[in-house]
């Protein structure tokens, strides 16, 4: 609250621009709704989940591993970012050699370097260190955690020295984003002034914030990748959390580009000449079970949840607006495999199975939200799957509560609310940490990690240690696909459906193209 008063106070924005559209000069303005509910902080690391990614780390700042997002045919993939190459020393495999680019410029105008790099790793885990951020700290843990130090090599490169062997470090290096060392030292380490002009090396720099209101960010002309210098003057990033009201904000030309329009709104929104644009997402809307407490610690009870249900019919509900999730991650995702199951819709196998492990009818409790769930619509769609639970021979209790009451359920585990068998959060499955491991492994049991229903399975822990060892990316992408059918063959969760995320964009605005991921790349669009 304290950051938001002196940020309303300091800072002045342009009169009517988000509102109107329409700037004194000959700008061309971009003006984006987001389902946030507020403006993402502007620290380097974000809150309000990816979203806050989306919106304000990658634009603003970069990360040493970027994600490819120039296409929406397959899933994206990393790429260099201020690194542009990366390995594991030959002679230890818990060290990583990463090389930097040269000749990049904070928005400032100092000069990136390995310095930063070395600064920016002891601001977010060395708590003695001046410009320590416990909050920063907090929002990065999981992705960083396992690096030990980090040093300086030559005049380009530095080496992450890790705690234990990990193969798959340069996915976590894509979740890091880099910040100004001069700027913030200038400041003498004051988090709060530094937010009032943040520096980053993105290709936007800060323009002006309205807390709750509206960021605005200018394009930055030295980008660094001349291929995504933005191709419009002006970003303004307005949070609108509701969907209707989103929408009704594109009817009326208040903003020209929004996220997640519910499904019920898609046919005035193309009626009215507005571009609809969606694509496979790794991005799976399921239920997290309990393996420990109550009845799905029984592999019967998790597969017959899963035969049981009609998603087809879910699909429909959704006026098409999904994809049928039989799986963890989407067919599209290079390690999905061939997995020796499929759940299709088929109660009479989901009422034998029950039977065969004497829970019949099968009494269980999920706990569900009012929303957060992107364009899904998260309570009549729940009504729906209880109905057909309940029709193949469950005993189906739904826990309402609102998003934020949800992820306090999550976060601590199950051994908070054994009472309860499942909980409905969707999940991002943006990389094999994101979309496998962080699930099944019994090292990422929560409050650890996201393993929030305790699931332990001797082998599949012994896989993932293989993964992390599996520095031949061939070797890998076979552990990885093995994995994912392990997932499925046990019916580790519940799964309904695959995002595709919808986009309703005004017909003035082109050249978006929607990747394949959580993460997009607003910069090639052409405000007209």
């Amino acid at each position: 609250m304290k950051l938001f008063k002196r940020l309303a106070a300091a800072v002045s924005v342009t009169a009517g621009l988000a509102v109107s559209g329409h700037a004194a000069s000959a700008e061309s303005v971009l003006r984006v709704a987001m389902t946030a509910g507020d403006i993402p902080i502007v620290l380097g690391q974000p809150d309000q989940g990816f979203e806050g990614y989306r919106f304000v780390g990658y634009n603003l700042y970069d990360t040493l591993v970027l994600w490819d997002l120039s296409q929406g045919e397959t899933a994206a993939d990393i790429k260099p970012g201020l690194a542009t190459a990366w390995e594991i020393d030959p002679e230890n495999n818990k060290r990583w050699l990463v090389t930097l680019r040269e000749g990049v410029k904070w928005h400032d105008g100092c000069d990136f370097g390995p310095e930063d790099v070395v600064w920016n790793f002891e601001r977010i885990s060395k708590e003695d260190a001046p410009q320590f951020n416990v909050k920063q700290f907090g929002l990065i843990r999981d992705r960083t955690g396992n690096i030990d130090s980090v040093d300086i090599v030559g005049d380009h490169q530095v080496a992450f020295n890790m705690k234990t062997p990990d193969a798959l470090f340069p996915y976590q290096l894509s979740y890091w984003f880099m910040i100004s060392k001069c700027r913030l030292t200038e400041l003498k380490n004051d988090y709060l002034a530094y937010a009032e002009a943040p520096s980053g090396t993105g290709p936007y720099k800060f323009s002006s914030i309205v807390p709750q209101e509206r960021l605005e960010l200018v394009k930055n002309a030295e980008y660094w990748d001349k291929t995504r210098i933005p191709k419009h003057d002006r970003l303004v990033l307005i949070p609108m959390p509701e969907a209707t009201t989103r929408a009704a904000a594109l009817l009326s030309g208040e903003v020209d580009f929004i996220e997640a329009p519910s499904p019920d709104t898609i046919p005035r929104l193309e009626s009215s000449g507005m571009q609809i644009v969606t694509a496979s997402y790794p991005h799976n809307w399921s239920y997290q079970l309990n393996h420990v407490d109550g009845n799905f610690k029984y592999k019967e009870v998790r597969q017959a949840a899963n035969y049981a249900l009609n998603r087809p019919e879910i699909k429909a509900l959704l006026n098409g607006y999904m994809e049928e999730g039989y799986t963890n991650v989407p067919p599209s995702t290079p390690y999905h495999g061939t997995p020796s199951v499929k759940y299709e819709f088929n109660p009479e196998k989901a009422t034998e199975l029950l039977k065969s492990v004497d829970c019949y009818p099968c009494k269980i409790k999920l706990a569900i939200s009012t929303s957060g769930s992107g364009q899904m619509q998260p309570l009549p769609m729940n009504e729906l799957i209880k109905s057909q639970l309940d029709a193949a021979g469950f005993d189906t209790e739904l826990k309402v509560m609102d998003w934020n009451a949800l992820l306090d359920v999550g976060r601590p585990g199950r051994e908070k609310n054994p009472d309860i068998d499942g909980i409905n959060i969707s999940r991002a499955l943006q990389d094999p940490f994101s979309a496998l491991i962080r699930h099944v492994y019994s090292k990422q049991h929560a409050p650890k990690g996201s393993n929030w229903g305790h699931y332990t399975s001797p082998e599949v822990d012994a896989l993932i240690d293989e993964i992390y060892l599996s520095f031949d990316p061939k070797e890998r992408m076979e552990k990885l696909t093995k994995l994912h059918e392990m997932m499925v063959e046990d019916a580790v969760m519940l799964w309904v459906a695959h995002d595709v995320n919808p986009r309703a964009i005004a017909p003035n605005i082109k050249g978006f193209v929607q990747a394949q991921s959580w993460f997009q790349d607003l910069t090639p669009i052409v405000v007209e």
